[in-house]
């Protein structure tokens, strides 16, 4: 700023220089403004997959966040926004699981390695950070894809998550309708932020 500042040409009438100076700061602001992009209706869904039961659960009120200039993104979800087949899967992830009450979000902060946001090419980065769920938080790495266009981005990927390491307790019973492992995908579409 202090370039531009020095870089106006002598102008007599000071009023107009401060006018100028206003007008620079005012287009600076909005350009830092603008490194913000959100996503608020982010699809997240999950699969369990095993010899007695597949089940499948969809939430499409997920939000997120991405500073452009840092890479860093972050996610939150409702866990009680997610809708299954059965209600009564829905009652048994609520209360029995996720216990949503006692832990009603799901999050991840972290940051997208060599991001270039401008870029109007697909891009595939690895995304690298904290997931946290039902009170555990672990480091996971994400590979995603981003394709960008004029100020809007989508990112989809898919990963991997092991119950257990989220103390998630399945009882005996049920042990074989629910799989270890569960498969999440996800897909945001970012937007400019605007308040």
């Amino acid at each position: 700023m202090l370039y531009f500042w020095i870089a106006l040409p002598p102008i007599a009438d000071p009023m107009i220089r401060k006018y100028i100076l206003c007008v620079g700061i005012m287009v600076l602001s909005l350009q830092a403004r603008s490194q913000l992009v959100i996503a608020r209706q982010g699809k997240v869904a999950f699969f369990s997959h095993t010899p007695v039961e597949h089940i499948k659960a969809e939430n499409d009120r997920a939000m997120a966040i991405i500073n452009l200039t840092t890479g860093e993104i972050a996610v939150s979800m409702l866990m009680k926004s997610f809708v299954f087949e059965k209600a009564l899967m829905r009652e048994h992830f609520n209360e029995s699981y996720v216990e949503s009450d006692l832990y009603p979000k799901a999050t991840f902060e972290g940051k997208i390695a060599a991001f270039e946001p401008y870029g109007m090419e697909e891009q595939t980065r690895m995304v690298k950070g904290l997931f946290s769920m039902h009170g555990i938080s672990r480091e996971v790495e994400i590979k995603t894809r981003i394709e960008s266009g004029l100020g809007h981005y989508v990112l989809t990927g898919s990963f991997e998550l092991r119950v257990r390491d989220y103390e998630i307790r399945i009882p005996a019973l049920l042990a074989g309708n629910i799989a270890e492992t569960v498969s999440v995908d996800f897909t945001f579409e970012f937007m400019p932020y605007e308040d």
